[in-house]
């Protein structure tokens, strides 16, 4: 059968899937979402049950299947400050297909296949129960199941662990991670980027998740080899 001109092929969506869990930090969840979809890529979102409470708890964001588009709009526009609508301005349409949100316990949704295309996964902030149940291959909800296929099929896994201390538990179950391919990247902010507000701070993590699947951003201020300019821009911003 003839095949149509490339032009007039339908496009194919191969999105970024972004878990989010229950352990506190949804603002970098946010930070990294903006990012991704400033970039012009497309996202499969699954916010798992615990993370919800967690949302509501930081941001007072109730977040509802039923209203996701906006319910994340609102979510996405608030500021790691708290400031309502700090990035409202900079968000992009929602309605089209750059996001697509899963239930949580959808576990015949598309990422639980390893069939449907997806460039990878970013868990953001991970919790220690995210960590258990994708290292031991639980798959008891999405989240867990969508990191599971994404490690079997080799495809990049970053998992920002949003917890401490540690314990001995977790840490072995992070090293399971990392030997399966994973990339462990803990919620840890450098200053050298110069952060002088609280935002500066979550940027520098999501901004490194990005770096860790190759999605560019301008969300923090790249080590350039020159000692002194993180303190110059917190001077600046100060």
């Amino acid at each position: 059968m003839e095949q149509p001109p490339r032009s007039e092929r339908p496009e194919r969506r191969e999105p970024w899937i972004v878990g989010v869990s229950g352990a506190s930090g949804t603002p970098y969840a946010a930070a990294v979402l903006r990012a991704l979809l400033a970039a012009g890529e497309s996202v499969d979102l699954v916010v798992s049950r615990a993370a919800r409470l967690t949302l509501l708890d930081e941001t007072g964001v109730s977040f509802r299947d039923g209203h996701w588009q906006e319910d994340l709009r609102s979510w996405l526009a608030r500021g790691a400050d708290g400031k309502p609508d700090a990035y409202l301005a900079e968000l992009p349409d929602l309605s089209g297909d750059a996001v697509r949100c899963w239930r949580p316990g959808d576990l015949a949704a598309g990422p639980s296949s390893g069939s449907y295309r997806a460039r990878g996964m970013l868990i953001v902030p991970a919790s220690t129960a995210a960590v258990a149940g994708v290292s031991l291959g639980l798959s008891k909800d999405l989240l867990q199941r969508a990191a599971s296929v994404t490690l079997k099929e080799r495809r990049p896994l970053v998992v920002v662990v949003r917890e401490t201390p540690l314990a001995g538990q977790t840490l072995r179950q992070l090293v399971e991670l990392d030997e399966a391919g994973a990339v462990v990247l803990p919620a840890s902010p450098a200053f050298y980027a110069g952060a002088s507000q609280l935002q500066d701070a979550v940027d520098f993590v999501a901004g490194r998740a990005l770096d860790a699947v190759g999605v560019a951003h301008d969300l923090y201020r790249r080590w350039r080899g020159e000692l002194g300019g993180g303190a110059a821009r917190s001077a600046h911003h100060s």
